[in-house]
């Protein structure tokens, strides 16, 4: 049976694996996703309600899902029960809910919390087995998943449970983690360029970062050394810790290379960081997630096949894995590296944040508002909406679409490359529409 019921270790067990020895025992000893478990934040507000809620945890590996999970059974004295969906199915939902019917009418009456790991595992009825005994407060459904939920888990399920979006732990919160590990002699001494190296390689993934410390601190006991430095910890693991290139520059200093080498319009420079990460086990999802913003922040409407041709790419990495599905990385990164290049999307997105940051909440203009009911009809929402299609060329020269009041801010400014030629055209003509209607 694949349910397990969580039982707090033995900490002073040097079996104990170190992910488990360092496993935060109350919110307050918890590294990173302080913008949900900071004073005040969604989560943190969450634990202190005395009301737990059933809940999504979104976010990559060794962020912390399963830590989180526990601490919430811990912290409403419930049980925990843990299904991995990678193993189970709809026979374990059915003991586990026996198992919370039990506690429930015990002689200790106690709630229970249901963790399901890789809930984007289950399928539409496995996932729709949980419906019933959420609704009845059997137990709080709180599911973990690498995938967006939006796609992967089942809007019935979803409607019930909030979503919180764990990201990737910062370089201060790994080196956190290393320094723990050190005060309970887990580890030895790291010199300046091991502690660099570990970090870069264990890329915002806690789990990565302790299974690879763990295994330096036996090789290191085995062979009595005092300090881990740079050359033995490559000398111990090899290909498994190259650190995406051969001439020391950092992770995010490789891909920084890779992006301006495709903003500089270079395709043999941006060909070569490519291979070369690749080459040294940068994940090639992870190279993937990064030509998809490439696509949108670089080249833009300067050619819209940019960001197609980056999606599929990623979509061909998924079918095929490696090495076949990195050619697919390869004609994209090319492909994005000649394309036309314009920013205009980019900033004009954050000047429009900027904008709605520091602007008043302004009112829909009333030709603008939805009308679907008769009263609001009689109170004129909606009244003097001109349909563009029904106008000539399909649009409504002279019509006003922002808020009274509000000058147009004039975000988005065409380059003159690529397709951006055409739309600058297009808006030009658009505007000389508008001055002739007397705008």
């Amino acid at each position: 049976m694949s349910i397990t019921r969580f039982l707090t270790p033995n900490v002073s067990s040097t079996h104990i694996p170190l992910a488990e020895r360092l496993r935060p025992r109350s919110l307050g000893e918890v590294i990173g996703q302080q913008h949900l478990l900071g004073e005040g934040m969604a989560l943190r507000v969450a634990f202190e309600s005395g009301q737990p809620h059933s809940c999504i945890l979104w976010g990559p590996p060794g962020v912390g899902k399963t830590t989180i999970a526990r601490l919430m059974a811990d912290a409403f004295d419930a049980q925990f029960l843990s299904i991995s969906a990678v193993l189970g199915g709809v026979k374990e939902i059915r003991e586990a809910v026996e198992m919370a019917v039990a506690v429930r009418d015990g002689l200790d009456p106690r709630r229970t919390i249901m963790f399901v790991d890789e809930v984007h595992r289950f399928n539409k009825s496995q996932q729709d087995a949980f419906l019933p005994h959420v609704e009845s407060g059997l137990f709080t459904f709180i599911g973990a998943t690498t995938e967006n939920p939006s796609f992967e888990v089942n809007s019935a399920l979803l409607s019930r449970a909030a979503v919180y979006v764990l990201q990737p732990l910062s370089e201060d919160d790994l080196g956190q983690i290393i320094a723990k590990a050190q005060s309970i002699q887990a580890v030895p001494a790291l010199d300046g360029a091991a502690h660099q190296r570990l970090v870069a390689y264990a890329d915002g993934d806690a789990r990565r970062l302790l299974n690879t410390l763990e295994t330096l601190a036996v090789a290191a006991s085995r062979e009595k050394r005092q300090e881990i430095d740079d050359s033995w910890l490559m000398r111990v693991l090899g290909e498994r810790m190259r650190r995406y290139d051969k001439g020391g520059e950092q992770f995010y200093d490789t891909i920084s290379a890779l992006h301006k080498s495709v903003r500089g319009s270079d395709p043999d420079a941006a060909l070569y960081w490519l291979v070369r990460m690749l080459d040294g086990g940068a994940e090639p999802k992870y190279m993937a997630r990064r030509l998809i913003r490439m696509a949108s922040e670089d080249i833009g409407l300067a050619d819209p096949r940019a960001l197609r041709l980056a999606l599929d790419a990623a979509e061909v990495y998924e079918r095929l894995g490696s090495p076949e599905g990195e050619l697919a990385l390869a004609e994209c990164v090319v492909y994005l590296a000649v394309a036309p290049k314009s920013n205009a999307v980019y900033k004009a997105y954050k000047e429009a944040r900027a904008l709605i940051k520091k602007d008043g909440t302004r009112p829909v203009p009333m030709h603008l508002r939805n009308a679907p009911t008769k009263m609001m009809k009689d109170m004129d929402w909606g009244k003097g909406y001109r349909y563009a299609h029904d106008e000539e060329d399909g649009f409504a020269a002279g019509e006003t679409y922002l808020p009274e009041g509000l000058d147009n801010p004039g975000f988005y400014r065409p380059v003159a490359r690529g397709l951006e030629i055409k739309i600058a055209d297009k808006l030009r003509q658009l505007r000389d529409k508008n001055q002739q209607a007397g705008q």
